[in-house]
């Protein structure tokens, strides 16, 4: 069995305060996970290593892409399995230094496992930042196609900021002209597991029902009334999707419990 968690960390640092990294190393030393994925690191490598070291993760092997700009982006592969082959960036020349693509392969009973650690930025309707949203999901895209036409084991999990469908909102009605639930960036949604082939493991799992969500506002009653979005996913090749034996999404207990706006979800892959 392998274990692959995906957290977007609201800041490592702040995570670190909050407990977050004590929860990171429960679920390491009990088994439940060797590889986890990071997203909003906003750190540099050095503080990043600072807060495994404070978090008694010395150990652990990492791959760490960093935002040009400081406290910014930022995502993260930490494992206890040797990682290979570690990439930064997908697509562009654009895309390079900003901290939102990181991939590294890991040696399973199946082969070598790419897994990719992916923060897309939230954007900004009729603003210039959404269409780079559009071209980062783009290249996103092309890196999908040339995993399933390879038949590699492939899986890029992390912080995608689109719900892909009503299912995925609680308020999709109230979201529909809004950054993260465009028509548009659905579109992108719709050819991977439609045309491309890749596989949505939260929803595969999960099956037709409302969420299960994995961000909530900090602000107001959201995270009670649950009131949120799936914005969190795993994606996989089809060539890997068969592996994958259960998703499930680690909500808090509480308000009071919650390290971050976002909740871990843990994939568990037979490999």
């Amino acid at each position: 069995m392998l274990g692959v968690i995906s957290a977007n960390a609201n800041g490592v640092r702040a995570a670190l305060k909050r407990g977050g990294f004590d929860w990171v190393k429960s679920q390491l030393d009990s088994g439940v996970a060797e590889v986890i994925c990071l997203q909003e690191v906003r750190a540099t490598t050095d503080q990043l290593h600072e807060v495994l070291n404070s978090a008694g993760l010395s150990d652990l092997h990492v791959a760490h892409d960093s935002s040009a700009r400081l406290g910014h982006a930022g995502v993260a592969i930490l494992s206890t399995k040797k990682l290979n082959k570690i990439k930064t960036g997908v697509g562009p020349k654009e895309f390079a230094e900003t901290g939102r693509w990181v991939q590294a392969e890991v040696e399973t009973k199946r082969g070598p496992l790419t897994v990719a650690s992916v923060y897309v930025h939230s954007g900004d309707a009729e603003k210039p930042v959404q269409q780079e949203k559009y071209r980062f999901l783009e290249a996103m895209t092309k890196r999908f196609q040339a995993a399933e036409k390879s038949g590699e084991l492939f899986l890029a999990c992390g912080d995608f900021n689109v719900g892909h469908r009503e299912l995925d909102i609680k308020n999709w009605k109230g979201n529909l002209t809004k950054a993260g639930f465009l028509p548009e960036e659905r579109a992108y949604f719709d050819k991977w597991f439609e045309k491309v082939g890749v596989v949505d493991l939260g929803r595969k799992v999960a099956g037709e029902v409302e969420g299960p969500y994995t961000w909530w506002s900090w602000r107001g009653q959201a995270f009670d009334n649950n009131a949120g979005w799936r914005i969190d996913y795993h994606v996989a090749t089809s060539a890997l999707a068969p592996h994958c034996n259960d998703v499930v999404v680690g909500r808090a207990d509480s308000y009071a419990q919650r390290w971050s706006d976002h909740a871990p979800v843990t994939a568990k892959f037979n490999l």
